[in-house]
């Protein structure tokens, strides 16, 4: 196990928190230790637990456990809201890498900048109104309004104590400013573009966004006017309370517009790391989602803008894939059923073919309940097609004594492909005993 790269997704529920240890690859000749994302839409004390399971694996130096490089994917709650929690006392950090997207004097990401900042406030007012949110709604809300402390850990509070400066990366961020103290492998970043703005928002005035991004560029809206406080809005003498319902309900829904636009640059904005290692290449693709094709000038999704603008890197087989978005629809380019092939399942057959003379190698870090679409089970049997380290859970289901109605939604979600292999889950993998993690090694 010493001379493999090991990778190491701990079951944090419904969320990423990616460990990721490369052999002797440090300069001073130890292991190279790196973390990506800690975050969880799930009960924090998952996170908890995985970070004192981190701890035995990481070098002790100056009396804390060395994580040579943290990598924070993008500003969502099930990818960095562990960094919120009184947690990190006994680490210190070599670097930290976060989106350009989250570096809030970015130049080319101004408009998503005031996007974000006007839909964190609507999503604020709008949980004050207290109506009856469905729950992805309601986390969706919650997932907004409880990153400040998250962030203000990641860029003041670990790099104060460990004495360096957080690093905001992008395709076009220089050797000198990834700098690290590595050998024998490297780290190149795919994704964002360093113009945020550009590729993922489009052109001011773009039509596809509708008067969502108009009224953000136009800089006369604020979130009270979107959405009045309660104290803001009585109940007018001439409106019936049920009117006045709907009303407060059509505010909500405009602040919903606002945080699912700002969701979707958000996933699209994601730190995309590959990592090349002794001629094996690894790929950990945050919550990077696809569209059906690239589109000059025009809002943009990650895979589609990384297939066009970061091919020389993307257009080659993995050893490696960490499944994006909790194997979310979305999230990994596929040839989707009933539909014609195109960039999706081109990305998809140059990443992973399906005759992959060495086999490559996935996991997905997922639990279904927030959202019970994720993961798309026939997307995993696809890419169970794909890589040598599936697995067929219904006969190990069926092995362990265990009940496929214990999974959960099991009947609308996973029957169909549930006999199908597909690629190691660590929601499946915890039912069936794991210890708390699914670990993935890959031999040089």
């Amino acid at each position: 196990m010493g001379d493999k790269l090991l990778i190491r997704a701990f079951d944090v529920g419904l969320g990423d928190c990616i460990y990721c240890r490369i052999p002797q690859a440090h300069e001073s000749g130890r292991d190279f230790h790196i973390l990506i994302d800690c975050g969880s839409l799930s009960a924090s004390k998952l996170l908890s637990q995985a970070m004192e399971r981190l701890k035995p694996c990481l070098p002790q130096i100056d009396g804390k456990r060395r994580i040579d490089l943290l990598v924070v994917t993008h500003e969502h709650k099930d990818h960095m809201t562990g960094f919120g929690l009184k947690i990190w006392d006994d680490f210190s950090f070599g670097a930290i890498w976060m989106s350009a997207a989250m570096d809030l004097d970015h130049p080319e990401s101004q408009r998503a900048a005031k996007l974000h900042s006007l839909a964190t406030k609507a999503m604020e007012r709008a949980l004050a109104l207290n109506l009856a949110l469905s729950p992805p709604l309601r986390e969706l809300a919650n997932a907004m309004a409880l990153n400040k402390d998250a962030m203000a850990t990641l860029r003041a509070t670990l790099p104060k104590a460990s004495n360096i400066t957080p690093v905001y990366v992008h395709a076009a961020s220089t050797e000198a400013e990834l700098s690290l103290p590595i050998r024998e492998a490297s780290l190149s970043i795919l994704g964002p573009e360093k113009d945020i703005d550009h590729y993922y928002l489009g052109k001011p005035g773009d039509p596809s966004l509708r008067s969502t991004m108009a009224l953000v560029d136009s800089g006369t809206m604020d979130a009270a006017a979107l959405v009045p406080a309660p104290d803001d809005v009585p109940l007018p003498a001439n409106l019936d309370p049920a009117d006045f319902r709907k009303l407060r309900s059509r505010m909500v829904s405009s602040a919903l517009a606002f945080a699912d636009l700002d969701g979707k640059v958000c996933n699209n904005t994601s730190v995309v790391l590959l990592i090349e290692w002794r001629s094996k290449r690894l790929l950990f693709v945050g919550d990077a989602e696809w569209d059906q094709g690239y589109r000059q000038d025009r809002p943009n999704c990650s895979w589609n803008v990384m297939w066009n603008r970061q091919g020389k890197h993307l257009n080659a087989p993995l050893a490696f894939l960490k499944i994006g978005h909790h194997g979310s629809v979305n999230a990994t380019p596929w040839r989707m059923p009933d539909t014609d092939a195109g960039e999706p399942a081109a990305i998809l057959d140059a990443i992973l073919p399906v005759a992959a003379k060495d086999g490559a190698k996935a996991v997905v870090s997922t639990r279904r309940g927030n959202y019970e679409t994720i993961p798309r089970t026939d997307l995993l049997a696809e890419l169970g097609k794909r890589v040598a380290n599936a697995r067929n859970y219904a006969n190990d289901f069926k092995t362990a004594g265990l009940k496929t109605s214990d999974v959960p939604m099991f009947e609308h979600y996973e029957s169909a492909v549930f006999g199908q292999p597909q690629p190691r889950r660590t929601d499946l993998e915890g039912m069936l005993g794991s210890p708390g993690y699914v670990d993935v090694e890959i031999e040089a």
